[in-house]
């Protein structure tokens, strides 16, 4: 058990990044916070130590619990950090997987075939006052 870590590695080998390199880029664009303050992906880390990850639209939390820098399999890892991030978050992450494809930036492109049915089901013909069975009883 090392005492010490730097936050790129440790990152990557409790599994909150694929790569480290993905890890260091999050550190360099602000998205890695420890006490409010953004960090380098060369600092170090101490046991204890609450680190904040920003991963659109949530933020996580996880308390350091031991310092690793060699990756561990997935069942080792409550006993690397605990998970210390706010319900309210989770709530978020929730409330943005049903909205779904309501929050599409304008210009962003095409809906995907599973927006698009989804568009379809919301908006349908009877809504406008298209019904196939007035078109029937009128040729009778």
């Amino acid at each position: 058990m090392a005492d010490s870590a730097r936050i790129d590695r440790w990152l990557w080998a409790a599994r909150v990044f694929k790569t480290r390199s993905i890890a260091a880029d999050a550190c360099k664009n602000g998205r890695v916070t420890i006490g409010g303050v953004n960090v380098k992906p060369s600092h170090v880390i101490k046991r204890g130590e609450v680190i904040n990850v920003k991963k659109p639209p949530i933020t996580y939390s996880f308390r350091v619990i031991d310092c690793i820098e060699q990756r561990v399999g997935a069942k080792l890892l409550p006993q690397v950090y605990e998970n210390v991030t706010a319900p309210q978050q989770y709530e978020l992450l929730e409330m943005s997987r049903i909205s779904g494809f309501i929050n599409r930036a304008r210009g962003t492109g095409r809906p995907t075939k599973k927006e698009r049915r989804a568009l379809d089901a919301f908006i349908e013909p009877a809504m406008f006052g298209f019904d196939d069975d007035d078109d029937s009883e009128e040729e009778e």
